[in-house]
């Protein structure tokens, strides 16, 4: 007779394993959260991978192969994704498509309050699109929100496993709060004055509600905005006037405005940022909240006396 461990064992392989619910995501950020949320619970698939460009991207027969079978495809929602009408055409009817940001509250883009010493009230020029600005996903708070929606829809989908999402999501919430401690104590070494984050693009409207900064951009939230000669004038101006200490290019963006700028102010161009969160290295929020809070301290923060 054989032992009662070997058969149960015997028993145990030949049963067929639970299937992972398979979750695509249209931006890497999504598609982290989802693994740190689903655990051993998901297959996460990345529709739109690393390196690709956000703002210019469309999914080809190829991606629409890739999602088959998912159950769930995350998008980021707040008008980031321009072709969501269509895809939502030729997806079957057993994928749910979610929206996670448009359960988050939303900031209006605005570019910059030009104040200038000495203007009247009703000089100032107040750049405002008015647009809501679909770059959510700069904020731990709102990577927060991101986590519970994703395990609430995990939970729908596989109510089995509603325990684990729900842990998951706890867990990658204590971690987004961990590295926004970190960051307030980082960015409390840039004095208050020099809190004025002049990027090319409107991409870090929750990034500066969160930290305490003002955003100075000079071109609108997607990359094929012009930037007024008007404009470039009225930066050049404010960079002159408050002695801003640099401007950042981002990482995926042409920096040939922000290096006319730098040429005629003698401003400090400092390391490019991650706007989009989809740079090979860092396309996770950790990764890329950490580089870009690092490049800011080192560019704004004062030198350490030594």
């Amino acid at each position: 007779m054989k032992p009662l461990f070997l058969t149960l064992g015997f028993l145990a392989a030949a049963l067929p394993s639970v299937a992972a619910t398979k979750v695509a995501s249209l931006h890497p950020i999504l598609a982290d959260l989802a693994q740190q949320v689903g655990g051993a619970n998901v297959e996460v698939v990345e529709i739109l991978k690393p390196g690709a460009d956000v703002h210019h991207f469309e999914p080809a027969p190829k991606d629409l192969a890739e999602m088959r079978g998912a159950k769930l495809l995350l998008a980021s929602g707040k008008g980031m994704e321009s072709f969501l009408d269509k895809l939502r055409d030729s997806l079957g009817a057993g994928v749910k498509l979610v929206e996670v940001g448009a359960k988050i509250p939303s900031i209006p883009f605005v570019e910059h309050e030009h104040h200038h010493e000495g203007a009247k009230e009703e000089d100032h020029d107040d750049h405002h699109h008015g647009a809501e600005d679909p770059h959510w996903w700069h904020s731990a708070e709102n990577m927060k929100r991101a986590a519970r929606i994703v395990a609430d829809e995990l939970s729908a989908i596989d109510p089995a496993n509603a325990g684990a999402y729900a842990a998951g999501a706890k867990a990658a919430s204590k971690r987004f709060g961990e590295l926004k401690s970190w960051a307030q104590k980082e960015i409390a070494k840039v004095g208050k004055k020099d809190r004025l984050l002049v990027t090319a693009h409107g991409a870090f409207g929750y990034f500066c509600k969160e930290y305490g900064f003002e955003p100075i951009s000079l071109l609108g939230i997607g990359r094929s905005d012009d930037a007024s000669s008007k404009h470039v004038a009225e930066t050049i101006e404010e960079i002159r006037e408050h002695g801003i200490k640099a401007i950042f290019p981002e990482d995926q963006a042409n920096p040939k405005v922000l290096a006319e700028i730098a040429r005629s102010t003698g401003v400090k161009i400092g390391e490019p940022l991650i706007a989009d969160g989809t740079a090979k290295v860092a396309h996770t929020f950790e990764t890329m909240l950490a580089h870009n809070v690092r490049a800011i301290v080192a560019a704004l923060a004062p030198a350490p006396v030594k």
